[in-house]
């Protein structure tokens, strides 16, 4: 993907308009959560142990202590519709994400105690993925 380039605002709405205008002459808008993956924009936590009855705006407000928080995400369980325990929150810069991790990692939020440590990078099904399929064949006219 592109660089992005020019400035970007908050809208009320939750989303981010960013940058030039597009072919329908509107400027593409931009999920906080797709930022996170434009070079440093945000920073994202893994945040693990978190009490089933802990809700997303509680998650966002016990980090926002530490910084402008611009998602905080609670992975449900689709079958019986409860928390699996564990979840993210994206932080608007990196010092802000590590000043939290290190203060909120084995801190008691809602009568558990949470583990915090740096997202991964989420692996995209859509990616071709390399398969190993043996010797390639030998080109040439045949």
């Amino acid at each position: 993907m592109a660089a992005l380039r020019g400035a970007w605002r908050p809208l009320s709405n939750g989303r981010v308009l960013f940058g030039k205008p597009n072919s329908n002459g509107r400027a593409p808008l931009l999920l906080p959560s797709q930022l996170v993956s434009f070079r440093g924009i945000a920073s994202k936590l893994f945040v693990g142990g978190i009490s089933f009855y802990t809700t997303e705006e509680a998650l966002s407000e016990a980090f926002s202590q530490y910084g402008q928080v611009i998602e905080a995400k609670i992975i449900m369980d689709r079958a019986s519709e409860r928390s699996k325990g564990f979840g993210f929150v994206t932080f608007a810069s990196e010092d802000e994400a590590k000043t939290a991790r290190t203060e909120m990692n084995g801190k008691v939020l809602n009568g558990r105690v949470i583990f915090v440590d740096n997202a991964k990078a989420k692996l995209r099904f859509n990616d071709p993925l390399p398969v190993a399929r043996g010797p390639p064949e030998p080109s040439g006219n045949k």
